[in-house]
């Protein structure tokens, strides 16, 4: 079964950058969107930021202008450059693909999260 695998989370001071990165196991076909979402103790689990297949983004307001999405189609991989980072930003961060068949909802896959933490 493909699995999303993430890596790049970590430690980081308030004002530092990380890159996360999101990869396959394996063949996805159909995929259109791909997203990060975070979760931090306490709270429901949030969409960050998205990217389809023609490149479009969408992000959140709180991370408008400080996050940035891409995705390279060809390696089944999504990243997410996160600069400036905040306290507040800190979470666990998941990767989500989510495919469509003629239309319609297909499966979706979900990274295991990596933990993002930003010291004040």
């Amino acid at each position: 079964q493909v699995q999303l695998v993430e890596s790049g989370g970590g430690l980081v001071q308030a004002g530092g950058s990380l890159r996360l990165s999101c990869a396959a196991s394996g063949i996805i076909f159909n995929i259109n969107s791909m997203g990060w979402h975070r979760q931090a103790p306490g709270k429901q689990r949030e969409l960050v930021a998205a990217i389809t297949s023609a490149g479009r983004t969408a992000y959140d307001d709180s991370v408008q202008g400080r996050f940035t999405i891409s995705r390279d189609n060809a390696k089944n991989t999504v990243y997410l450059q996160m600069n400036s980072l905040k306290p507040e930003d800190t979470a666990v961060y998941y990767c989500n693909f989510q495919t469509y068949y003629s239309g319609n909802k297909g499966p979706g896959y979900w990274g295991q999260g990596t933990q993002v933490t930003v010291s004040s």
